[in-house]
């Protein structure tokens, strides 16, 4: 019998294997092909096969194996075609080749074919189709797959029942397989309790792998190599630290501590569970520098806020020239995104493109995202457009990245563009979309959004519920906000912060307390925008001692520190109350400079209590933060002119022209019959400009029937008060108005857009005017009551004012 030991030796016996005599032994010939086979050197043993004088069964069967295991289809079968004796194992070792490459349609020709010719399969021959199914989710074919296994008897076998766990798991019928792996009475193996902890890690119950490994653990069944990833993927998933660090025991215990794939697994638990100092330590053990675990540090890095520190590991990695993929870019591209470090990403940009990765689709989306998130949607759109193989994913990154940087429009255009792609939405784009809706208030476009997550079952996300209880808030719709919540399963605390501030919004601040309270009575905390949405609610309901209580609850009971949204809600509820001396004592605590959200708001409130000195301050404020800023000098202007200083208001009209500072015109917006109407004050340019005018005169008649009196205190000095009053009366916000009770039905509601801040009057007509007279109808008013922080946006509460772009979409 022939005997090797190295490759010299292998090529002296085929040059022997010319000469061989009568002795040889058949049996000695096929097993020098079978070992030629395993070394993966098939050209010399096809050489052999061919020079042999005599074949059997095993001999075809032999070379056909090694055609198909090493790809090489279409000579395995034209030899399987030549085969003068096929037995089973001949069309098992073809069909075998077929399924490792995916090739459906001929694998399962085969397979029917097979019986047909009258050869049953064995159990080696239904796993192998199994393994096709799992693979490229054929669940229906898996299903039909079962079913012959059950009628064959095969249904009891180890490796075929372990084959159709592996099946069910990967088509997400976790159910199925956990049935097929309770029936198991006996004959469960390692490779069993893998599938089916892997099956439970790869379906998101990680409580489920965790207790398989437990029970595995029990049975006195070893883990090995295979088992380990999945049992820490479900440590990772749960952030369960304490038995993560035991399954690394077992590791260690049972001697796989220097296996690359354990090692890499080990990695990504502790960065997910943030415990980085042991995954520096597990990377430090590695024998050889591992890149998959040098991505996951990275990953590590970014998830945990250090994205200097994954920059710096990328570094490393190039200049231990590591072999760097597709996988470790967008790392560090996320890394970079986080430092909004425009220098350092377009470098990395210049790397990509010289190491040929940027045609990879998963580059190219961290690419779109990065330049997203550094403020620069052009680059952003530029690599949208180059890309060829466009996913969801890159749709999602560009529609994103428009919502993040405030063009609701455009990602609303890009959302189109993929509609019409064919590209169907998951649900971070429909959460996306939803939130450019809500920011805009475009009800409308926001229902059919909802209508299309129902029809494609996403409206069980809870981003999408969430994106969608804001939709509706911000769009008045609190009702519908209200019933979106309840029917939400489990609840996070972005589900009760985006109900808390949609009600503040929309001024039910008693409601939005209350919701707060059973937040916290259900174990929610609350976080940093939940404070913000409770300061908003007292602010403007008046609640001022709830809010002291709440402004000192969030350090005291939930260790939260006062951002400067917080500061600008609490000094805009002491100064609407009337305490301006604890308001700027408080401005001038803050730990940080005031921002120019917490100028105006003291400003404002400095026009209503007439306190100049005050007033100067904020407006000098605000005149150096941003001077291109109209709404400082109208509000000083305005609070002199209150208080009877006309020079001086006079004054701050001309420094206010002097630098060119213009004030944008007030306009209002209308949607009535799917087209917009617009209106500006004492505008007289619409179609039904006398019917509009009749009614809003109709209006002014009726509330001051109920008691409303015109505050003239702002207006112009140097007119008369017919013509001060008429100026307030034919506003634009009243103009809307009026248009739309010409239009809608009782109980429809009226939504007025604006560009601007409204005017006091309007204010008025609102508190004690809209209760008698509009008993039915439902108002919505996108009005900049104040400016919420950038992140907000992941809450999807919205600004309130509406942007440029948005006017844009009015003006199309």
């Amino acid at each position: 019998m022939f005997k090797f030991v190295s490759r010299r030796a292998c090529g002296y016996l085929s040059t022997e294997i010319r000469n061989i005599s009568t002795k040889s032994s058949l049996i000695d010939t096929n097993k020098y092909l079978s070992d030629l086979l395993k070394l993966g050197r098939i050209d010399e043993a096809r050489e052999v096969f061919d020079e042999m004088p005599k074949r059997d069964k095993f001999t075809y069967n032999t070379m056909l194996t090694g055609y198909a295991n090493s790809g090489k289809l279409v000579e395995a079968r034209r030899l399987f075609d030549d085969t003068p004796t096929k037995s089973a194992i001949t069309w098992s070792s073809l069909i075998s080749g077929y399924c490792k490459m995916g090739w459906e349609t001929e694998s399962f020709y085969l397979f029917y074919e097979m019986q047909y010719e009258g050869y049953k399969p064995s159990q080696f021959t239904l796993g192998s189709i199994l393994r096709l199914c799992s693979i490229k989710g054929l669940f229906s074919r898996g299903e039909q797959m079962h079913c012959y296994s059950v009628k064959t008897s095969f249904d009891m076998d180890v490796f075929v029942i372990t084959s159709l766990i592996d099946l069910y798991a990967k088509c997400l019928r976790l159910v199925e397989a956990e049935y097929l792996f309770r029936g198991m009475s006996k004959g469960k193996n390692h490779v069993t309790w893998t599938t089916m902890l892997n099956g439970y890690s790869l379906n998101g119950d990680a409580v489920g792998a965790i207790e398989c490994f437990r029970g595995m653990r029990a049975e006195g069944i070893e883990a090995n190599q295979y088992t380990f990833p999945g049992v820490l993927a479900a440590c990772a998933a749960d952030s369960d630290l304490g038995f993560g660090a035991q399954v690394h025991s077992c590791i260690v215990h049972g001697g796989f501590g220097a296996n690359v794939f354990v090692q890499s697994a080990l990695v990504d638990m502790y960065t997910k569970c943030g415990d980085l100092c042991s995954a520096r330590k597990v990377v430090g053990s590695m024998e050889f520098d591992d890149a998959i675990s040098w991505n996951a540090m990275i990953v590590g890095y970014v998830r945990q806020g250090f994205p200097e520190k994954a920059l710096s590991l990328f570094t490393k990695m190039h200049e231990k020239n590591m072999e760097l993929d597709e996988f470790t870019y967008p790392s560090v591209l996320n890394s970079i995104a986080l430092m909004k470090d425009m220098k350092n990403g377009k470098c990395l940009h210049s790397l990509i493109i010289k190491s040929g990765f940027e045609s990879y689709t998963l580059v190219s989306n961290a690419l779109i995202d990065m330049y997203a998130k550094i403020n620069n949607l052009d680059c952003a759109f530029k690599i949208f457009n180059f890309t060829a193989e466009k996913d969801v994913i890159s749709w999602t990154s560009l529609i994103t990245g428009c919502a993040h940087n405030g063009c609701h429009l455009e990602a609303l255009k890009v959302f189109c563009k993929m509609r019409l792609d064919g590209t169907d939405p998951d649900r971070f784009v429909s959460a996306s979309i939803l939130s450019s809706c809500a920011e805009l208030a475009l009800l409308d476009i926001g229902q059919q959004v909802h209508a299309n997550s129902v029809k494609t079952a996403l409206d069980t996300s809870l981003s999408v519920n969430n994106s969608l209880v804001s939709l509706y808030a911000n769009c008045g719709c609190l009702e519908y906000a209200k019933k979106v919540f309840n029917s939400i399963e489990i609840r996070n605390v972005i589900s009760w912060t985006a109900l808390i501030v949609g009600y503040a919004q929309n001024g039910k601040g008693i409601e939005s307390l209350q919701f707060y309270e059973k937040m916290v009575a259900s174990g929610i905390k609350p976080d940093y925008i939940t404070f913000i949405g409770l300061l908003f609610a007292c602010s403007h309901g008046g609640f001022i001692e709830r809010g002291r209580y709440y402004f000192s609850s969030m350090v005291k009971d939930h260790g939260i520190k006062p951002g400067p949204d917080h500061y600008a809600c609490m000094i805009d509820l002491l100064s609407r109350s009337g305490e301006m001396q604890e308001a700027e004592d408080l401005l001038n605590k803050m730990p940080v400079e005031p921002d120019a959200t917490i100028w105006k708001a003291l400003l404002a409130a400095c026009r209503v209590h007439k306190n100049i000195d005050l007033a100067k301050k904020a407006a000098k404020a605000l005149f150096e933060l941003e001077p291109q800023d109209a709404a400082p000098y109208v509000l000083l202007s305005n609070i002199y002119s209150s208080i009877g200083k006309w020079e001086e208001a006079a004054s701050v009209r001309r420094l206010m022209k002097s630098k060119g500072v213009g004030k944008e015109p007030g306009r209002s917006w209308i949607e009535m019959n799917g087209k917009v109407h617009a209106f500006m004050s004492e505008d007289r340019s619409h179609l039904n400009a006398e019917e509009i005018y009749l009614k809003v005169d109709e209006m002014i008649m009726k509330i001051k029937e109920v008691g409303y009196v015109p505050d003239m205190n702002f207006a112009l000095h140097d007119i008369n008060e017919e013509n001060k009053e008429r100026g307030l009366a034919y506003h634009g916000e009243k103009l809307a108005v009026a248009f739309g009770l010409l239009n809608v039905s009782i109980g429809a509601p009226i939504r007025i857009y604006k560009n601007i801040r409204p005017l006091i009057l309007f204010t008025a007509i609102n508190a004690t005017w809209m209760g008698p007279f509009f008993a039915k109808l439902s108002c919505c008013w996108c009005i900049n009551r104040m400016r919420f922080s950038e992140y907000l946006r992941a809450w999807t509460l919205g600004k309130a004012e509406v942007s440029e772009q948005a006017a844009d979409i009015f003006d199309s």
